[in-house]
């Protein structure tokens, strides 16, 4: 497993450093990808557990919202979300006996799930290049981006090094008996830690690199739990397999989902505005 890990990584860590900086189509095509993956292993999951939402609908959900967030706007977004949750609901009536309420709530809950958060991933890349630039010639989506994901990353390993090394008293033993709440504040200072630098190099003020920190050592390890807290209720142990040794999309980008929001709205209102 620790192979498949480490061959996973070397491969993935320079592909997703291209794709990032590249931006543009590739970066476009690429979140959509992932988000149509992790709305299959959605599904999948979700059938373990005897419910079966409508993954064509989703499906086309899920797109619509990337599209809108790729090429559209706000008021897009709205519309798509709205039309395509009347028809969830309609088909509970026109399939009735084949197709739940429970099944349409569950729908429901996967498009916002996957749809909202994989689409903030194109809105933060995205962002109008021509209002900042750094040193390192990074645009301004690629420059928070890169906030967003270091921040996780280092939030990930500093809770995993200090829940190892001190945890004692458990965060969630109902969800994940693993973590700990020392691990979680050695993950926010982690984040914050790894966020003042990369923000250092990058020329952006301290005091917006520290609560950009904040928020994302706070946000990320919730996003895990609630992914967690999603298995444990499928009864499933990862996912997906779709990335060798780190189980499926929604395992390896459940805390992405969570944070690279928080950084994007926070560059929207503190930031830019």
């Amino acid at each position: 497993m620790l192979a498949k890990r480490i061959a996973t990584a070397l491969v993935g860590i320079p592909v997703a450093v291209y794709v990032i900086n590249y931006g543009q189509w590739l970066f476009g095509l690429t979140v959509s990808f992932l988000a149509l993956a992790a709305w299959h292993e959605y599904c999948v999951m979700v059938e373990q557990n005897g419910i079966y939402p409508s993954k064509l609908l989703g499906l086309i959900g899920v797109a619509l919202v990337l599209g809108c967030a790729w090429v559209g706007n706000s008021q897009e977004t709205v519309t798509v979300l709205t039309l395509i949750s009347l028809i969830i609901l309609g088909k509970t009536v026109i399939s009735y006996g084949k197709f739940s309420l429970v099944d349409a709530a569950l729908t429901l809950l996967g498009l916002l799930y996957i749809a909202l958060p994989f689409s903030h991933l194109l809105l933060l890349r995205f962002l109008e290049p021509s209002l900042s630039s750094t040193s390192a010639g990074m645009t301004t989506g690629a420059m928070y981006l890169w906030i967003a994901f270091v921040g996780t990353w280092a939030s990930d390993t500093f809770a995993y090094l200090v829940g190892s090394k001190f945890g004692k008293a458990k965060l969630c033993p109902a969800i994940s008996p693993g973590k700990t709440r020392e691990g979680a504040i050695g993950g926010l200072f982690g984040s914050i830690f790894a966020v003042l630098i990369l923000g250092h190099f990058f020329h952006i003020a301290l005091i917006h690199s520290f609560f950009m920190g904040v928020f994302v050592g706070l946000v990320a390890p919730l996003g895990d739990l609630v992914e967690s807290s999603l298995k444990r209720y499928c009864c499933v142990k990862d996912s997906g397999r779709l990335l060798p040794g780190h189980g499926g999309v929604l395992d390896r980008f459940d805390s992405i989902m969570f944070a690279v929001p928080a950084v994007y709205y926070y560059v929207e209102f503190f930031l830019i505005r």
